[in-house]
């Protein structure tokens, strides 16, 4: 898959909340978004997700507009603020509500592995609401990646993890790459985004300031401008 962004830009009330977005993403990587709160990051995110539109400039996904050849990226999973699930339902019972509405429908069996994977038990009884901070988080993230979407869309995904939450969300960025999944996450926490990223974009007050790419030796060194 590969997304790209050319000069974007959005107004909300008569106030730029992004500025001239321009950069390109491609399958079998982690790109990650630094940026203080308000920066733009999960306006940028909303927007690659199909779910509100640029005031100008477009998006391009595998050679398809947004909003004019196709209205959402044809396969996508997202974590975004205050994700819905049913209260009184299990957590396997809200993906598999989640997944009666998907494209390609998973197995129960991969609605399993999928709780499995981001460490929440698959037969826990308990509803959602008795879920703590950290588990409905977890739900949040197998949520968005439950089937491998071909891009995954992770607002603040460590958020209330403990260090064992931490530590797995970097096994499944791994898993996603293998995947040829392409992830766009952010983060707080700049050592951990780093750790998480092969790409960093810089934000600041809706516009892009920097790019950076991980070497093959762990460094990092800045992106050219024609290659964002």
């Amino acid at each position: 898959m590969s997304v790209t962004c050319q000069s974007v830009s959005k107004t909300i009330r008569r106030s730029p909340v992004l500025t001239n977005i321009s950069l390109t993403m491609e399958s079998g990587a982690v790109y990650g978004l630094q940026g203080k709160n308000g920066s733009g990051k999960t306006m940028l995110m909303k927007l690659l997700c199909g779910l509100i539109r640029p005031s100008s400039g477009w998006v391009e996904i595998d050679g398809q507009r947004l909003w004019r050849d196709i209205s959402f990226p044809p396969s996508v999973g997202a974590l975004l603020e205050n994700p819905a699930f049913v209260p009184g339902a299990t957590g396997f019972k809200n993906l598999e509500i989640i997944n009666a509405l998907a494209d390609t429908p998973v197995s129960k069996d991969d609605i399993r592995a999928t709780l499995r994977q981001v460490g929440l038990d698959d037969n826990d009884p308990r509803p959602y609401r008795k879920f703590s901070l950290g588990m409905k988080q977890r739900l949040g993230i197998a949520a968005a990646i439950m089937g491998f979407p071909r891009l995954v869309v992770l607002d603040e995904p460590t958020n209330a993890l403990d260090i064992d939450g931490v530590l797995l969300m970097r096994e499944i960025c791994t898993q996603l790459k293998a995947h040829g999944c392409l992830v766009l996450l952010s983060c707080h926490d700049s050592e951990e985004l780093h750790l998480l990223s092969d790409f960093i974009f810089s934000i600041k007050e809706g516009k892009i300031t920097g790019a950076q790419q991980k070497t093959a030796g762990g460094e990092w060194i800045d992106m050219e401008e024609k290659s964002i």
